[in-house]
C-alpha cells in the first residue's frame, strides 16, 4: 500500500465511527509511524509503505476508532512548544492550562520564587514555568505514583533537573514550607456528570484526576484552604476551574482571605483560570 491508500483507509474507518477529525487523525498517525511530517506525506502520496508500518498504522486506526486519544496512541502531547510524555496515568494537557502558564510567566519574569504544583500529573505546568523562569525553583506533588514516574521522565527530557523535585504525596501532607506561588489543575468535574463526558475522556483519562466530588468543588475547596497555610502573605494561587464554576470558587477564595487578581477566559469566553492573592 502507498501513503494515499493508507490515508484513505484510515480516514474512511474513523469517519464511519463518527470521529470528526478523521482526516487529520489519520495524517498524524501515519506521519508518526513513518517519522515524516504531514507535508511530506501529502507531497509523496504514491510512496510505498512497508508491511510492518502498514500493520502499525492499522492497529493505531483500530484503537483510535475505539476513541483512544491521539496523545495516548503517540505517547506524547505538545504543550508550551514542548513534547510531554503522557499515558493513561496522566491527564492530557489542554490549551486552557497553557493560558495560565502564559500569564504566570509574564507576572514572574526575572523574579526568584518558589513554586508548588498541586496534582502535577505529567508535570507539564511546573516544567513549562521553570523552563521560562530561570531563577525559580519548584516542587510538584501527586498522589499517583505512576503519574510521578511520568513527571520525572518529563523533567529529565526537558532538562529541568536541579531546580525541580517531584514527590508522591498529598498536598494535605505538606508542612513547614512557604511558597510564593501555588498552581493547580485539580479535579473539578461534578461526580454526577462523569458518565456524560466524551468517550475519549471517560474511557481513557484517569478518573482520579477528573472527579471533583459533589458539585466538582470538593478538591478545589481543599486546595484553597490548604494554600492559605502554604503561601507567603501576598503569595499567589493560580487555579484552573471548570466551566461555570467561577461564582462558587470566587466565594470560597474570599472566605479564605484570597483576593482575585486575574481571570483567564477560554476561547468560548468562559472563565477557566483564576489567579488570586493571599491578603492575610
Amino acid at each position: 500500500m502507498d501513503n494515499l491508500e493508507l490515508l484513505n483507509f484510515g480516514s474512511d474507518k474513523l469517519k464511519s465511527k463518527g470521529i470528526l477529525t478523521y482526516q487529520l487523525d489519520a495524517e498524524i498517525l501515519l506521519s508518526k509511524i513513518l517519522k515524516k511530517t504531514r507535508e511530506d506525506l501529502i507531497i509523496n502520496m504514491n510512496e510505498k509503505v512497508s508491511p510492518n508500518s502498514v500493520a502499525k498504522f492499522k492497529n493505531f486506526i483500530e484503537r483510535r476508532s475505539d476513541r483512544e486519544p491521539i496523545a495516548y496512541l503517540l505517547g506524547e502531547k505538545e504543550f508550551w512548544s514542548k513534547n510531554f510524555i503522557v499515558n493513561k496515568d496522566t491527564l492530557i494537557p489542554r490549551p486552557e492550562t497553557e493560558m495560565m502558564v502564559e500569564k504566570l510567566v509574564r507576572l514572574y519574569r526575572d523574579q526568584r520564587i518558589n513554586i508548588l504544583d498541586i496534582g502535577t500529573g505529567s508535570g507539564c505546568i511546573i516544567i513549562s514555568l521553570l523552563s521560562e523562569l530561570k531563577k525559580c525553583r519548584g516542587i510538584g506533588v501527586d498522589i499517583s505514583k505512576k503519574a510521578i514516574q511520568i513527571a520525572e521522565k518529563n523533567k529529565i527530557k526537558n532538562k529541568i533537573i536541579s531546580r525541580l523535585r517531584f514527590q508522591k504525596k498529598s498536598f494535605l501532607d505538606i508542612y513547614n514550607y512557604k511558597f510564593d506561588l501555588i498552581v493547580s489543575n485539580p479535579p473539578y468535574i461534578d461526580k454526577r456528570f462523569l458518565n456524560r463526558l466524551d468517550e475519549d475522556i471517560r474511557k481513557y483519562e484517569p478518573i482520579i484526576a477528573l472527579d471533583g466530588g459533589k458539585d466538582g468543588l470538593d478538591v478545589l475547596e481543599k486546595v484553597i484552604y490548604k494554600a492559605k497555610y502554604l503561601l507567603k502573605i501576598n503569595g499567589r494561587l493560580a487555579l484552573e476551574i471548570g466551566n461555570k464554576q467561577f461564582i462558587q470558587v470566587s466565594r470560597i477564595l474570599k472566605k479564605n482571605n484570597f483576593k482575585i487578581e486575574i481571570n483567564i477566559k477560554d476561547f468560548g469566553d468562559n472563565i477557566r483560570c483564576i489567579i488570586s492573592n493571599l491578603i492575610g
